[in-house]
């Protein structure tokens, strides 16, 4: 595969370039010379990128219809994106992973982080899940796929092109089996003890959320004997590792059937189904009526979906998130924990805490912080994207 030739992408003037040579992967759409050229180029369209003085700086993607114009690829201007390229970038990511884990169950591909801007790829033992949330992914998928194949020896590759990311790249939602063939059942995944029952192919996300889960080793370890609540639960992250560690009972509580009917299918595999119950419903009615009902509970958690997906959103973000913290709080035993997480990378460690805090004091407990939780080491943090450090959780001692 030879690597096309386009004509390069030249940074203006006030654009930061010194940051994208320190590493930012990300050049904004009012920091290049948009020509004709540039504005003609098709989503997905591999060149160089060029400094406001015509220096080269990199191999990037180009996406005109982006406010994320070009994402940085290769900082070597002879790089050639194909296939080898795609196998490389895979293999160092799966150097790492190897050291971790003993099974291969594991977010493989963390986007910027391991050099693949845009790509996710999680592991479910011989079948990897792609969402390809960038146009150059999307375009370039069928060396992706074969060098992840290559490399790992996965039997069965799917496409899962949906979600808000793509959306903002202009691309269209699909999800299609690119290897093998489509599973049709949910795999199990043995993690923190538990077994979890993963829909690659319908569930949300790639089935699984592989992010949290040192926070749900952490929470199963104050789990021992306690009652656990497991609020926005999914397919039952938190509930199942308590139990497996020992917690004398869990209900799990999410507004889908479909995630509750595989936390219950994950509680039989684990074995702990006799201790464990689900209540399906809108989180904060189910919230209010526990506190009605005087329901109390040694451990909560509560993992919402992002709140705050964007800077725009992020005061409605935070008033919601004090909002889970307020009708949680008074649900916990004297001396118990809640634990409260987010996942909007536009509400910052600091907004966060303070938010719960608030949410906590309105919902008439205090409390002080025991443990700061964040995304497991299968999800490296670029140190230039703050975008890449998205998870927070908070563990509580009211």
């Amino acid at each position: 595969m030879t690597q096309p030739s386009f004509p390069p992408v030249r940074l203006l003037p006030k654009a930061n370039a010194r940051a994208v040579r320190h590493g930012f992967p990300w050049v904004y759409a009012n920091e290049v010379v948009l020509d004709r050229r540039t504005k003609g180029m098709a989503g997905g369209t591999v060149t160089q990128l060029e400094d406001s003085e015509r220096r080269p700086m990199g191999v990037v993607a180009v996406n005109p219809a982006s406010r994320i114009i070009c994402r940085m690829l290769d900082q070597n201007s002879e790089a050639v994106i194909d296939q080898a390229w795609f196998a490389d970038r895979i293999a160092r990511a799966l150097a790492h992973r190897a050291r971790l884990y003993d099974a291969p169950f594991y977010r493989l591909v963390h986007a910027e982080s391991d050099g693949l801007p845009g790509v996710v790829i999680d592991r479910f033992g011989d079948t990897a899940v792609v969402q390809p949330n960038a146009a150059w992914a999307d375009a370039l998928i069928e060396p992706l796929a074969a060098a992840l194949a290559s490399v790992t020896g996965v039997t069965t590759i799917i496409k899962n092109g949906t979600g808000r990311a793509r959306a903002l790249e202009g691309l269209a939602e699909e999800t299609t089996v690119l290897l093998g063939q489509a599973p049709t059942a949910a795999i199990p995944v043995p993690m923190n003890g538990a077994t979890y029952m993963a829909d690659v192919m319908g569930g949300q996300k790639t089935g699984l959320f592989f992010d949290q889960r040192p926070n749900h080793a952490f929470a199963a370890a104050l789990s021992h004997g306690s009652r656990v609540l497991d609020m926005f639960s999914h397919v039952g992250g938190f509930s199942l590792a308590a139990l497996a560690n020992g917690a004398a009972s869990a209900l799990a509580v999410d507004g889908s059937a479909p995630a509750l009917d595989l936390a219950q299918a994950g509680a039989v595999a684990s074995g702990v189904a006799d201790r464990f119950a689900t209540r399906q419903g809108d989180a904060f009615d189910v919230l209010a009526a526990l506190g009605e009902e005087g329901a109390q509970f040694d451990v909560v958690i509560c993992d919402p979906p992002a709140f705050a997906p964007s800077k725009n959103a992020l005061e409605a973000g935070l008033r919601a998130y004090e909002r889970v913290a307020r009708l949680a709080a008074p649900l916990v035993a004297d001396g118990g924990y809640l634990v409260l997480c987010s996942c909007s990378h536009a509400a910052d460690l600091t907004k966060f805490r303070n938010a719960s805090a608030r949410g906590i004091g309105r919902g008439g407990r205090r409390g002080v912080i025991v443990n700061t939780g964040s995304a497991g080491p299968d999800h490296p943090l670029l140190p230039q994207l703050a975008e890449s450090g998205y998870l927070k959780a908070l563990t509580f001692r009211l």
